[in-house]
């Protein structure tokens, strides 16, 4: 018996669904795979170039200093056969240095990312909220009541980060403030905390005053391994919670109602979320002090080159951070041998003019 030319219920002589699609069907679906593939490889070619790029500025930042080391050398030290002066260097000074650099920098970058992408906001980040502004505040209470205590200050630091998170959620629940209000409830935060910081340096002695300006300049070269294994953890985590919700931060983008249609709990992904890119910033200025901005520049960097994709966005704006902190902590100590250039005033004189761009842009 010769078998119909359509299935169960195709009346009128329909085709089958499992029926092979015309050549002329068929072709447009697969340029359009072509090109999506093409469009993959030359973005994974151009996170391969980055993650280069940041590998090689990684060796030349070990070699550079007030104590030149030859790549040779440097080889030596890396493999255990060179003792002396440059061990001690290598192992003690500029690995943590530049270690702290790159994991602050991919902390910092991601926690920008998503506090942008879950408020809407462009110019959302840890500086534009107040976190790292209670960061300061704590740091310095601490110091002027505990002393110069590392545990202490650090406990403080991120004790007064994570009550500016706690404020800005709270206001966001009860209120239900737009994007834009949160960014200028965080503002106005920051202007409070800077406020209360000016107030306890008046009050401090001469070396607490010193202490705490040098607090707040913002350091990578302050990290022992154990602080920079911490931080990375906590890094790691955040990367791999925000990793596997790039599709409900792909949705949000299209806005709350879309989300909430394709399935999206807002609420408790903005709060999630939130918690997770405000614990990383805590730990990177309760660590290593006040570095404005990264947060704010790495993931419109990384908005230019990938789009808005998360699956993409993500990884990149992490790349980015890193690389960029790590070029502004290098060139401060080519800049000023001995590394007495902290890091966080490079950022700033990076992000200010950024800040200012994305502000007028945003607001014409």
């Amino acid at each position: 018996m010769l078998k119909p030319s359509w299935s169960r219920g195709d009346a009128g002589g329909k085709i089958s669904s499992d029926a092979p699609l015309p050549p002329s069907a068929a072709a447009p679906s697969t340029a359009v795979t072509e090109s999506f593939l093409a469009y993959l490889r030359g973005k994974r070619t151009l996170m391969v170039s980055l993650l280069g790029v940041t590998a090689f500025l990684a060796v030349v930042a070990v070699t550079q200093g007030a104590y030149d080391i030859s790549p040779g050398h440097l080889l030596r030290v890396l493999t255990g056969s060179a003792v002396g002066p440059a061990d001690i260097v290598v192992w003690k000074i500029r690995l943590p240095r530049i270690m702290s650099a790159i994991v602050v920098g991919w902390g910092l970058a991601l926690s920008g990312l998503g506090i942008q992408s879950l408020l809407k906001n462009p110019l959302g980040s840890p500086s534009t909220l107040g976190i790292s502004q209670g960061a300061a505040f704590g740091a310095a209470a601490a110091i002027v009541i505990f002393g110069q205590q590392m545990v202490s200050v650090t406990v403080s630091a991120f004790a007064g980060a994570m009550g500016a998170t706690a404020v800005i959620m709270v206001l966001a629940s009860l209120r239900r403030l737009s994007p834009e209000a949160l960014i200028l409830a965080g503002v106005a935060l920051s202007s409070l905390f800077a406020s209360a910081t000016v107030l306890i340096q008046y009050l401090a002695s001469d070396t607490q005053l010193a202490v705490i300006v040098f607090w707040t300049f913002g350091d990578v070269a302050r990290a022992s391994w154990s602080e920079i294994g911490m931080l990375t953890g906590a890094v790691g985590a955040a990367s791999i919670f925000l990793i596997s919700r790039r599709w409900d931060l792909n949705a949000m983008a299209a806005g709350e109602e879309t989300a909430k249609g394709l399935g999206v709990n807002v609420n408790r992904m903005r709060l999630y979320g939130m918690l997770a890119a405000a614990l990383v910033a805590a730990l990177a200025t309760a660590f290593h002090g006040v570095i404005a901005f990264v947060g704010l520049i790495a993931p419109h960097i990384a908005r230019k080159l990938v789009g808005g994709d998360h699956g993409l966005l993500i990884p990149f704006s992490a790349i980015i951070g890193a690389l960029l902190l790590l070029t502004a902590d290098t060139f401060g100590r080519a800049l000023i041998g001995s590394g007495a250039l902290p890091v966080g005033i490079i950022t700033s004189f990076m992000g200010a003019p950024m800040f200012l761009f994305l502000l007028v842009r945003g607001y014409r």
